[in-house]
């Protein structure tokens, strides 16, 4: 270590801010198909089981890279895993730019195809590099942190959006390209400031103990080189993980179909969706910021792991109910703020439910486990967006009723079953054996 200095270096920030970049850059790209869903849908003659279909597309390899992007991410480390994940779906996002009206419907469905494969890597990618530079005490925090950069992604899309992209559609495909150029400064500054901590020069040795400070002394135990995801699979914990994962379908209704709801009931169209998403967005980033917060002080208090986190998603779960009120009001704002409410919800609850495998798991079975939890969310929000485009369809508005209504009451529900799953979060060694206490 060139610096041993005991002043404590803050180098971990530097790190995740390259998380919040990358987490600004990802949501920016897949928000943008859903601020334009209602001009696109009229461009191209699209139903809403067409839109749904092309969705799935990105979902169905979301589903696929979660189980694959996990394991290579584990197996080639953090720096070149993350490199290969926004590489494969920055090109993805541009090509979507390509796409011509006489084959949008396969055009469209093959770019967010290779578009959700690349980013199926980001969360796992992103966790690990938590679980890397952080303490467990402050990880719920900064995974809060660069979790809120979602809603940046998806507050900009919309303004950008609706500054270039014109109400007949003139120019949609420049939002597309946009990200790019964004991804290409951020892989540059990536491959430059990345190391682990323990190899990294501009780190002191007080940052280093601090960030290994809660580290548990497994050295005794024998260490397998590798946990590939079939070696987490059987694990109690990885299905704790994963059930908690099915709300994923709530927040991509939200980003996916958000637009088309409040263009269906309210009339908004793409050059007035700026402020509904701002504010809803805004709303998501606090709940983000401040669910990673509350269950450290928690923490800090003396609570234990199962306490804080299950306590502070129990508060996410109630604070989120009032959302199935969204489609039976007239109110446009009311719908907005309650939306906005329960994003805040689902994103304090999602910087919680990263930090539990982190909690649990060692750190090289981090992605692998992150991984098979986000397949799990994305098959349900296929099955979510099949359904919803087909009542849609064929009843009408009614569709929206019952979508909210399930986003409301889903997360009570499963709270039951992670906790009927994993009732204790009791922490695994290097080769997945529960620690003595």
């Amino acid at each position: 270590m060139n610096n041993t200095t005991e002043r404590m270096s803050s180098y971990r920030y530097r790190i995740l801010a390259m998380l919040i970049y990358a987490t600004t850059i990802n949501y920016f790209d897949r928000s943008i198909i859903g601020v334009m869903a209602p001009t696109l849908s009229k461009m191209f003659d699209w139903t809403n089981d067409d839109y749904a279909n092309i969705m799935i597309a990105f979902k169905v390899a979301y589903a696929i890279g979660m189980l694959t992007m996990g394991g290579i991410i584990d197996r080639l480390g953090t720096k070149k895993g993350y490199t290969l994940s926004i590489a494969i779906w920055s090109i993805f996002g541009m090509l979507h730019a390509l796409v011509r009206p006489a084959f949008s419907i396969i055009g469209f469905a093959a770019a967010r195809f290779g578009l959700g494969f690349g980013e199926s890597g980001h969360f796992p990618a992103a966790q690990k590099t938590v679980a890397e530079w952080f303490p467990k005490k402050d990880r719920a925090f900064a995974t809060g942190l660069y979790n809120a950069a979602t809603s940046i992604g998806a507050i900009l899309a919309p303004f950008v959006v609706g500054w270039i992209v014109s109400s007949s559609g003139h120019n949609w495909q420049i939002p597309f390209l946009i990200t790019g150029g964004m991804s290409s400064i951020w892989v540059f500054l990536w491959l430059r400031t990345y190391k682990k901590p323990e190899e990294h020069p501009e780190i002191s040795k007080t940052e280093l103990d601090y960030i290994n400070s809660d580290t548990l002394k497994v050295e005794q135990v024998k260490s397998v080189e590798k946990l590939p995801w079939r070696a987490v699979l059987p694990k109690r914990q990885t299905w704790a993980f994963a059930a908690a994962k099915i709300t994923d379908a709530v927040w991509w209704f939200y980003l996916f179909w958000g637009a088309k709801f409040l263009a269906a009931q309210f009339d908004v169209d793409i050059k007035n969706i700026g402020v509904p998403f701002l504010i809803m967005y805004l709303l998501a980033d606090g709940g983000s910021i401040f669910g990673g917060w509350i269950s450290g002080a928690f923490l800090r208090k003396g609570w234990t792991l199962n306490k804080a986190r299950k306590m502070t998603m129990l508060m996410c779960a109630i604070i989120i109910l009032p959302v199935s009120y969204v489609a039976i009001t007239d109110n446009k704002w009311l719908a907005v703020v309650l939306i906005g409410i329960a994003a805040a919800g689902h994103q304090a609850w999602s910087a919680n439910i990263f930090t539990l495998v982190s909690d649990v798991f060692p750190k090289k079975a981090v992605a692998s486990v992150t991984g098979i939890g986000g397949m799990v969310g994305a098959v349900a929000g296929i099955i979510g967006d099949k359904a919803l485009g087909k009542v849609l369809d064929s009843s009408g508005n009614v569709g929206y009723f019952w979508a909210f209504l399930i986003a409301g009451s889903m997360y009570l529900i499963i709270l039951g079953f992670v906790h009927l799953i994993m009732p204790k979060m009791k922490p695994l060694d290097e080769n997945l054996n529960l620690i003595k206490e």
